[in-house]
């Protein structure tokens, strides 16, 4: 089980340096809704259906709010508690 907790902590990674992207991104007028539709798309493919919540941000087509919401990062934290909760009881 180490092992879900390992990939869970490789994604916490991958989803705090795509959040910081999202940031400075979502400040280019124009790239910042078409970033948040490649996010989404990422997001499902790591954290599955729930990785769709990436899709709110595509909501604020001012890309203001998002900027200060780590939608991923939330996402993964989320993960990471629920794969040591996993390893602790196995």
């Amino acid at each position: 089980m180490a092992s879900s907790v390992r990939s869970a902590q490789i994604k916490l990674a991958i989803a705090i340096v795509l959040d910081i992207a999202d940031f400075f991104i979502g400040r280019i007028p124009g790239f910042g809704t078409g970033f948040d539709v490649v996010l989404t798309a990422v997001s499902f493919a790591l954290f599955g259906w729930k990785g769709l919540a990436q899709g709110l941000e595509l909501f604020d087509v001012t890309d203001q709010l998002d900027g200060f919401v780590p939608t991923l990062t939330i996402l993964a934290f989320a993960e990471l508690r629920e794969a040591r909760k996993r390893a602790a009881t196995s």
